[in-house]
């Protein structure tokens, strides 16, 4: 939060236009040109865009959306909202979403499959793609609606909320399959205070503008008109044409975001990517650190999440091991508890022994502190309260 984002910020609200206005519909295009994908709507939250783009596709109750277990809840909750039936399936060591098991949990009732960038690190998309355009699950899909017509398959919903600026085979995540979600909450790398950004990206023949256009009226309780275009002189009247919701951005949070999209690659992107190659480098002289996987031949992270795990350690011994860790005066966290281990989700009768990779992972995991004003000096400091905590406890 520099004088940059404070000056623009003052900006607006001297601007006399401090809700949805001109500075969201510049960031909306800004986001566009950043990932090179078709259409941007920017909303309140990434929760928002999921649950937006769920009911847009008309899922309902008796349908199945297909979501890791290794995620944070907003991903299964927004399929609960809309009556449908969250699908948990394992994931891989990266974290990720296992195409297998994706594979193996299509049914008939499948209308969605969610995958999530973990930590930023982007999931297999053309393998996800692919599964889904093969004959044989197309031809188990059952279309409801004309938006699932017209797409003839499953939709990809990608939850990017970690991942704005990793890149996979050379693309952007944003343009990576049919609809992809940011966040901008308060922790992530871009942030608005809160925020989030829907991604269209969906083929022929969608027209995304024009799906743009009605996802704004979705999102503005169903009027016709939005408060930028009553402005206009004579231009009062509008309409409730449905039911929508109440998620739109303001223009004091685009302000936010409007200077940190400008100068994201060649300055947030590079300090993180920074933190995570001096973990790297000071955590791999010992044999007990599994390091996270954050670039490849075909992957770029966002560098959102430094997901160390601690080898053949029990989640108790973890658990002691992050205690001595915060009694060290480092403090450090998980990411995530798998849904299926919340209460909520185990009264729905989700077992986690039914995800051994995910619990495997979460047993192990312990998430280090990555902030933009992070200094060498303190990631040393962090790496040394790591490196006598687990040694106490292993």
């Amino acid at each position: 939060m520099d004088q940059l984002i404070i000056d623009e910020v003052i900006d607006t609200l001297k601007s006399g236009w401090i809700t949805t206005g001109p500075k969201t519909k510049l960031f909306e295009k800004e986001l566009t040109k950043y990932a090179a994908h078709k259409s941007t709507l920017c909303l309140n939250s990434a929760s928002a865009g999921l649950e937006l783009m769920l009911r847009w596709y008309g899922v309902k109750e008796g349908d199945e959306v297909i979501v890791p277990a290794y995620t944070y809840s907003a991903t299964a909750n927004v399929v609960v909202h809309c009556g449908a039936k969250p699908v948990f399936v394992d994931i891989n060591d990266d974290f990720n979403i296992s195409v297998k098991a994706i594979e193996k949990a299509i049914t008939k009732n499948t209308k969605v499959i969610m995958p999530v960038d973990v930590g930023g690190f982007p999931c297999d998309y053309d393998e996800i793609n692919a599964l889904v355009n093969q004959e044989n699950i197309k031809r188990l899909f059952t279309a409801n609606t004309e938006e699932q017509k017209k797409l003839g398959r499953i939709l990809i919903l990608s939850d990017a909320a970690h991942s704005l600026g990793g890149v996979y085979k050379g693309l952007k995540v944003g343009n990576l399959t049919d609809i992809t979600v940011y966040s901008f909450h308060a922790v992530k790398n871009l942030t608005t205070a809160e925020g989030g950004a829907v991604c269209l990206n969906l083929p022929e023949p969608f027209d995304n503008d024009e799906i743009y256009k009605e996802l704004n009226i979705k999102s503005l309780h169903g009027q016709n008109k939005d408060a930028l275009a009553k402005t206009q002189i004579g231009n009062w009247r509008y309409d409730i044409v449905e039911a929508g919701y109440k998620y739109n951005m303001t223009d004091i949070q685009a302000s936010m975001g409007l200077v940190e999209i400008r100068r994201y690659d060649e300055d947030m992107i590079p300090k993180r990517k920074h933190i995570f190659d001096t973990y790297t480098q000071e955590l791999s002289k010992y044999d007990w650190a599994i390091l996270p996987e954050y670039e490849n031949e075909h992957k770029l992270s966002s560098y959102h999440v430094f997901l160390l795990r601690i080898k053949d350690i029990t989640e108790e011994q973890r658990n002691k091991i992050i205690g001595e860790i915060f009694a060290n005066e480092v403090a450090v966290n998980v990411h995530f508890v798998p849904l299926p281990m919340m209460t909520y989700y185990i009264n729905m009768g989700y077992n986690i022994k039914d995800f051994p990779i995910s619990y495997n992972n979460y047993s192990k995991e312990i998430s280090l502190p990555v902030y933009y004003d992070l200094t060498d000096d303190n990631i040393l400091t962090v790496v040394d309260a790591i490196v006598k905590s687990v040694e106490k406890h292993i």
